[in-house]
């Protein structure tokens, strides 16, 4: 029942300089990703209302040509992973997800750390569970998920002894690319003047 978002955020996607001249310039659409350990499943990627995330992202994967596109979203009918009501849909994804595996004889997605970093980043999982969410509600005739929201906790401790990481942010896959309402071209802010 409260699963829209009535409001519109800010979305960050950290890219290379030739998509970003495309989108902004072209009138290219984003590409959505589809590998198996995109962790919130198959979509478009945003770092919510998080720029300064989205260039250090693609500054690290493409170095100087490393962008970043701002874009405006919808959520619509969003799986808040925010939401702890969010946890019975995914039980029940996951459950449906395992006994179609062990039908089939094969071992279930894992979700792995990186060759580079200690993070769990590569979310195999987690992905085949979302996209299990996505085929049941296809399969049952329930509308579709619009778009996929979650923390994605990342990083070293802010301090020592902390639970807080250094690169913890909200991330948004949208998956009904109409969700995507514009994009603009991120500005620095003026310092003569306050942020509002």
């Amino acid at each position: 029942m409260y699963g829209t978002r009535p409001n519109l955020v800010f979305g960050f996607h950290g890219c290379s300089k030739s998509v970003y001249d495309k989108v902004l310039y072209q009138g290219e659409q984003l590409k959505r990703s589809t590998n198996k350990y995109d962790w919130l499943g198959n979509g478009v990627y945003f770092w919510e209302n998080s720029l300064k995330r989205a260039y250090n992202w693609a500054h690290n994967r493409y170095g100087e040509e490393g962008r970043v596109i701002g874009a405006i979203l919808d959520l619509g009918h969003c799986l808040d992973l925010l939401d702890c009501a969010s946890n019975d849909v995914l039980r029940f994804a996951y459950n449906l997800l395992k006994t179609r595996y062990e039908h089939s004889g094969q071992p279930l997605p894992v979700n792995r750390k990186s060759a580079k970093r200690e993070d769990v980043l590569l979310r195999d999982l987690d992905c085949a569970v979302i996209e299990c969410v996505h085929d049941a509600n296809r399969a049952s005739g329930m509308p579709g998920y619009d778009s996929v929201r979650g923390p994605f906790i990342e990083g070293s401790p802010v301090y020592p002894g902390s639970e807080l990481r250094e690169m913890t942010h909200i991330q948004i896959c949208v998956v009904n690319p109409n969700c995507i309402k514009g994009y603009f071209r991120p500005v620095s802010a003026d310092d003569e003047f306050v942020m509002p």
